[in-house]
């Protein structure tokens, strides 16, 4: 539809619109039409944007308010004047019974204040009166409406253009959270249409994508694209694999069998979502602790309200790009009606993006705590989730060259868990032909020693054991929580020692100079008193915590414990060869080199000396013994590993009720392994189980019996 040269030029024509403080005037109309036109292109039918949905949103409220102040510039093919559409070729058209309308977005409390005041306008009402809102989540998934005639679900179609929409009726009735039959009847409804949100709960997608992945299949890019992508399927059994729900929001039509108004004795949209709870659909609650819908007394109240759950929606167990705000009196509702665009009765308060578009400027290249090389892409800072970012990790050369990124491209920037950013990808489309090539480095940016990589790793590392970028590193994750958890001893402090000479391996992380250290600025007396007590206590940690600390590759926590189960002292490792380690069912020969490899190194071997001699503990502690076992336990000496989704309790507490029953749990089917606990949708892992015909395999109620529940 659009050649690369045409969506350079809106893409540019979008930035300089955004970049212009207010409307300017009717001139600015057509190019506004025509870049919404064409974002709506990119979302809508490649669902593929190259904005954020916060700049889309800035470029329409542009056009609504040049629209505003020369109404006789109106056309009917603006975007103002129709809903967009996410209509197909593949399935029938079906009416909707009332028109699926979009919503007006709010980002602010400012302006929250002033929808409010625009129904206070609009009705003639005091500027004092309070009005009652109901908010609830804005889910972020796939829309749908369901019609019920009878008490039956007879259609269910998506939201389409607002007025006709994509018959799934199908795909629907596989949705164990639609029930197929609802007694509206008791209530007076022969028909009714409900409107709702498909979509995956957030843990489910991830276990979802990693099967996918042990399947050797695509990933999903997100929750929201693969419940939209189930509702669409041909075939009904892959909507159902893919564990899609629905929350119900909206009753948005109800007749009896006369066809007259059947809302009864419902007075609030509040009424209309308990009802629907009462009928069996999945709704926001509106009790604690799950409290997702609240009826709030006026829009301060719905303010506080939207602001909480911008705070905690990450900790949700769904995707929610905002709230809906709604009168809640339906009488109020009906007397404010709706624009062609939008009821004016509610409206969206929109989270603050997590995605946005940006320049790559730079790369740098970042030595690690084992050498490895992580790229990082040095950004044009853009706004996204609350803050700035302007650095972002491109991992590794494999990375840069799958996404075939460039210096100088368009990138498109997502803040995962509104916490990490990473790069979706590059707009090929926005190139010009200055775009550059990322050249990998061959030598360490930091000491030149030759990079190697080892045929079974994506990362190039630099071999230099005293590489200065290494040191450091090793150093500040020897303190951190996962290792000898030195509390308040950061990153920011190491590198300082570090520049005053103070510290040049983990061993002088020991002997530090207190008094020196109170007299520099930011310390005084009493942190440096408080830095003294959390290395004396990080002194006597288990060994297990200290062998992880010791930055050996590959050597995590789950092997650091294993180890330290096995000897007395941390020396007896020294002495181990290969034959040794392998006699522990859960060490591997990578691991086994590695280990043995280090404490080959005679400095290596220097710095543990020095930190004995400093007081640090390396004998095993009652906590790096393991656990007893009786031995009549049912599992004991038996290998298990759990697949699937379990429905009666999490993966942690099934792995720590196999331990206590005597096994060890792994992470892979093998010859080694004795039972695979099954779970609903399990997939490969059974399948390989069942191939090597020597693996018990097991129900989740099988599982529960055999070790007491």
């Amino acid at each position: 539809m659009y050649s690369k040269e045409e969506q350079r030029r809106l893409f540019d024509l979008s930035k300089k619109l955004l970049a212009q403080p207010e409307p300017t005037d009717a001139s600015s109309i057509s190019e506004l039409r025509e870049t919404i036109i064409y974002h709506e292109w990119r979302y809508y039918a490649l669902n593929d944007p190259v904005v954020s949905d916060f700049e889309y949103d800035m470029l329409y409220k542009k056009l609504q308010a040049i629209e505003a102040a020369h109404p006789q510039l109106v056309t009917p093919e603006s975007p103002t004047q129709r809903v967009s559409s996410d209509l197909t070729e593949e399935f029938n058209l079906v009416e909707h019974l009332t028109p699926m309308l979009s919503l007006d977005n709010s980002y602010d409390a400012e302006d929250l204040k002033e929808f409010d005041e625009r129904i206070k306008n609009y009705l003639g009402l005091p500027a004092d009166l309070d009005i009652e809102y109901c908010v609830e989540p804005k889910f972020d998934g796939g829309t749908i409406a369901l019609v019920y005639e009878n008490d039956q679900l007879v259609r269910a179609a998506t939201r389409g253009n607002g007025a006709l929409g994509d018959e799934i009726t199908a795909n629907i009735r596989t949705l164990r959270s639609v029930p197929l039959r609802a007694e509206f009847s008791k209530f007076g409804i022969a028909k009714a249409e409900l409107r709702g949100e498909a979509l995956i709960r957030k843990d489910v997608f991830v276990k979802m994508n990693e099967q996918r992945a042990a399947d050797e299949l695509t990933l999903f890019a997100n929750p929201r694209n693969a419940a939209t992508g189930g509702l669409r399927t041909k075939d009904p059994s892959e909507t159902a694999s893919r564990r899609i729900e629905a929350f119900i929001y909206q009753l948005g039509y109800a007749v009896d069998a006369n066809g007259n108004n059947a809302f009864g004795l419902l007075k609030s949209h509040d009424d209309t979502i308990d009802l629907l709870g009462k009928l069996g659909f999945k709704i926001p609650q509106d009790t604690p602790p799950n409290l997702e819908r609240k009826v709030c007394k006026n829009i301060t109240e719905v303010a506080a309200f939207c602001v909480e759950w911008q705070n905690k929606r990450e900790s949700y167990g769904y995707e929610i790009d905002g709230m809906v705000v709604k009168a809640n009196s339906l009488e109020l509702q009906q007397r404010t009606g709706s624009t062609a665009h939008h009821p004016r009765w509610a409206i969206a308060f929109k989270f603050k993006a997590k995605q946005a578009t940006t320049k790559l400027l730079n790369v740098e290249f970042q030595v690690g705590k084992i050498g490895s090389i992580t790229p990082v892409a040095k950004l044009e800072p853009v706004a996204l989730a609350g803050v700035t970012v302007s650095s972002v990790s491109l991992h590794n050369e494999d990375f840069i060259r799958n996404k075939d990124l460039r210096l100088g491209d368009t990138v498109l920037v997502e803040r995962a868990g509104d916490v990490i950013p990473y790069i979706v990808k590059p707009m090929e489309e926005l190139r010009d032909g200055s775009e550059q090539e990322i050249v990998f480095p061959t030598n360490c940016p930091v000491c030149q020693t030759q990079l190697v990589r080892a045929e079974d790793e994506a990362a190039w590392r630099c071999e230099n054991p005293d590489c200065e970028a290494q040191v450091i590193q090793r150093m500040i994750y020897h303190v951190s929580k996962n290792a000898m958890d030195i509390d308040g001893f950061g990153e920011s402090q190491i590198e300082r020692f570090f520049r005053l000479g103070w510290l040049r391996n983990i061993a002088d992380i020991y002997r530090l100079d207190y008094e020196a250290i109170a007299q520099l600025e930011g310390f005084g007396e009493k942190s440096a008193n408080n830095l003294r007590a959390a290395i004396e206590k990080a002194k006597k940690n288990p060994i297990h915590r200290l062998l992880h600390s010791l930055t050996i590759h590959h050597l995590g926590i789950k092997a650091g414990k294993i180890l330290a189960a096995e000897v007395q002292n941390i020396w007896e490792l020294k002495d181990w060869d290969e034959e040794r380690f392998r006699q522990i069912k859960d060490i591997g020969p990578v691991v086994t080199h590695n280990v043995i490899r280090f404490f080959q190194h005679e400095k290596n071997v220097e710095i543990l000396k020095e930190m004995e001699s400093l007081g640090v503990n390396f004998t095993q502690t009652e906590e790096d013994r393991p656990k007893a076992v009786n031995a009549d336990a049912p599992l004991v000496g038996k290998t298990i590993l759990f697949t699937g989704t379990l429905m009666k309790m999490g993966r942690k507490e099934a792995q720590a009720k196999a331990e206590a029953a005597g096994a060890k749990n792994t992470s892979a089917v093998s010859g080694n392994l004795d039972y695979l606990i099954v779970g609903e949708d399990a997939g490969s892992k059974l399948k390989k189980a069942t191939a090597l015909g020597t693996v018990t395999i097991m129900t989740e109620d099988e599982f529960l019996e055999l070790v007491g529940g």
